[in-house]
C-alpha cells in the first residue's frame, strides 16, 4: 500500500460568525474557500490539472453553500476543469474526513495527488430556516426519533457533563486556558505557517487575524455568564409539539440533567475554510515538492446518537491501535472544543497530559466553523509539530449524530 503525504495545509482566519458582524460574513462560502486553494496553488506551483480529486467538507449544503461547493470553488480559484471535484457532510467531522478520504485514495494507488478541505459559513448557516422547523438532527424523521432520540448538542453536553460528574467550575477552568493558549499562539505567530489573508473582491483586506478569540476571559467573567441550554428544554423540537425535556425523558427518564455549558466554554459561531494538498512520494518528487508529513493512521467510530459527543476517546483508541501506537507514542494531541465537556472527558479518560492537548487553545477561544475545523485542526497540529521539532500528532473530533473521525500524522 502506497503511503499518503501532506504536503501543504493553508486556511483562512475564522471570522465572527454572525450575519452583518462578523468580517467574512458578507462573503459567498465559495469564494472564501476558492482564496485558500488560490493561496496553495500560487505557493506550491501546484498544477491544477493534474489533480484527481478535490474533497470538500460541508455539513449545511444547501442554498449558497450547496451545488457541490467543492468542485464551484475550485473553478471559481481559476482551477483546471480537469480538476474533479466531491464535496461530503459528515457534520463537524467532515473536515478531517475529506482529508482521510483523500489520503485513502492515494493510499489504495487510485490517486496519485488530491486536495482535501473544508469550509462552513456559520454567519450564513445561521439565518437559514428549515421546512420542519426541527431542531434536532433527525430531519424531522419520528420513526428514526422514536429509535434513537437525538437531542441538541448543547443539551447532550450537559448531559454528559452531568453523568460523568464533570462540575461547571473545572469546564469553566479549561476554557480560560483555551483563551489564554490562544492568546499566546497568536501573539507568538504560532498560525502564520497556515493562515491566509482574505481579501475583498477590490484587493483591500478583508481579515488577516482570528477574530473570535476574547483573551481577557477569567474565571470570574465566565462565572457571570448563564448557562444556555436549560432553556432548550421546554422548546419544542419541531412541529409536533414534543420538547427536548420529553426527547431526553424517552431515553434517560431519571436524569436530573446539571446545565454547566454556556458561551464562554462552548465553542465559538465563526466562519471559516481550509484547504491540505496530499500526494503520493512519487508524485512529490517528480514536481519538486518536499513533503511536511505522512499519514499514518485514520479511523473513524460510531456511537450513542442520544449522548451524541463521546465518540473521539473511542475514536482515538481505534486510531492508535491501527497504528500500531499508544498514547505515549503521540507528542501532540488535537480535540475539537466542541463543549468544554468533550476536551475533558477526552484528557481524563485516555489519562493525557493536559500540556500535549490543544496547545495553542481551541474551538471555546479560536472558533468552530462546522465542516473545515478538522482540515484546520490538521494543519494546526502539522505546524505546532514542526515548530517543536516533534513527530507525531493526533486529531479527532465528535459529530452530530454519534460518530467521531480520527487521524494521526507523522512528520518526514
Amino acid at each position: 500500500m502506497a503511503n499518503a503525504y501532506i504536503i501543504d495545509a493553508a486556511r483562512t482566519p475564522r471570522g465572527i460568525g454572525k450575519a452583518g458582524k462578523g468580517a467574512l460574513s458578507e462573503f459567498h462560502p465559495g469564494r472564501l474557500l476558492a482564496q485558500v486553494f488560490e493561496t496553495i496553488e500560487e505557493r506550491n506551483s501546484l498544477n491544477t490539472s493534474e489533480i484527481d480529486d478535490v474533497v470538500v467538507g460541508c455539513s449545511s449544503q444547501v442554498g449558497k453553500q450547496g451545488c457541490c461547493i467543492g468542485r464551484m470553488a475550485a473553478l471559481d480559484a481559476g482551477w483546471s476543469d480537469k480538476a474533479s471535484a466531491m464535496t461530503l457532510d459528515r457534520f463537524c467531522g467532515s473536515g478531517i474526513t475529506s482529508v482521510n478520504l483523500a489520503a485513502a485514495n492515494i493510499m489504495s494507488g487510485m490517486d496519485d495527488m488530491c486536495v482535501a478541505g473544508g469550509v462552513e459559513m456559520m454567519s450564513y448557516t445561521s439565518t437559514l430556516k428549515n421546512d420542519t422547523n426541527n431542531m434536532t438532527v433527525d430531519g424531522g424523521n419520528l420513526h428514526l426519533r422514536g429509535l434513537h432520540p437525538q437531542p441538541h448538542q448543547g443539551i447532550c453536553a450537559d448531559m454528559i457533563a452531568t453523568l460523568e460528574g464533570f462540575s461547571r467550575q473545572e469546564l469553566d477552568a479549561l476554557a480560560v486556558e483555551s483563551q489564554k493558549r490562544a492568546k499566546h499562539a497568536i501573539d507568538n505567530g504560532h498560525f502564520d505557517k497556515s493562515l491566509i489573508t482574505v481579501n475583498n473582491d477590490d484587493g483591500s483586506v478583508a481579515l488577516d487575524r482570528e477574530e473570535f478569540p476574547r483573551p481577557g476571559t477569567s474565571m470570574e467573567s465566565l462565572a457571570g455568564l448563564k448557562t444556555v441550554f436549560a432553556q432548550f428544554m421546554g422548546l419544542p423540537i419541531d412541529n409536533s409539539g414534543e420538547t427536548f425535556s420529553q426527547l431526553v425523558a424517552r431515553k434517560y427518564p431519571d436524569l436530573k440533567i446539571d446545565h454547566v455549558h454556556h458561551a464562554g466554554n462552548s465553542s465559538g459561531v465563526v466562519d471559516g475554510a481550509a484547504a491540505i494538498i496530499l500526494s503520493t512520494r512519487e508524485y512529490a518528487d517528480k514536481v519538486g515538492w518536499k513533503p511536511r508529513a505522512r499519514i499514518r493512521a485514520m479511523a473513524t467510530v460510531g456511537g450513542d446518537p442520544t449522548l451524541m459527543l463521546n465518540e473521539p476517546v473511542p475514536a482515538a483508541k481505534k486510531v492508535l491501535a491501527r497504528a500500531g501506537m499508544s498514547t505515549d507514542d503521540i507528542d501532540l494531541f488535537e480535540v475539537n472544543e466542541a463543549f468544554s465537556v468533550v476536551a475533558a472527558k477526552f484528557i481524563r479518560d485516555l489519562e493525557l497530559d493536559p500540556e500535549k492537548v490543544n496547545v495553542n487553545g481551541g474551538a471555546m477561544a479560536l472558533g468552530h466553523p462546522i465542516a473545515a475545523t478538522g482540515s484546520i485542526l490538521i494543519g494546526t497540529v502539522l505546524d505546532e509539530l514542526e515548530r517543536r521539532d516533534l513527530t507525531t500528532g493526533l486529531v479527532t473530533m465528535c459529530t452530530g449524530g454519534g460518530m467521531a473521525p480520527a487521524i494521526i500524522i507523522e512528520r518526514v
